[in-house]
């Protein structure tokens, strides 16, 4: 099993965020992410990826554009969204699959 195998199965529900510094977009959505994260605290894992970083990561997410969120539940993606998205909505959707 590979690193972002062992990652994305390291709990019951996680957010992962593929970004880049260059993008616009990406940059906008970093404060709200930093609330969502503060305001949810240990209830769900987040984790963040610089594309040009972690393009082996990336790449295993299908992810072709950024920022691309995707909610994963027991190892498995179940929620997927590309581009800006409202605070909270992406917030609301976090919630619902941490039911």
């Amino acid at each position: 099993m590979n690193e972002y195998s062992s990652l994305i199965q390291s709990a019951p529900a996680i957010l992962v965020e593929f970004y880049a510094t260059w993008c616009p977009h990406c940059r906008h959505m970093m404060p709200i992410v930093a609330d969502i994260r503060q305001l949810l605290g240990d209830t769900m894992p987040i984790y963040q990826f610089d594309i040009d970083k972690n393009q082996e990561y990336a790449d295993e997410a299908g992810v072709e554009s950024v920022p691309t969120f995707v909610i994963y539940r027991n190892g498995e993606a179940v929620w997927r969204h590309s581009g800006e998205i409202d605070g909270n909505t992406l917030l609301k959707t976090i919630q619902e699959y941490m039911a």
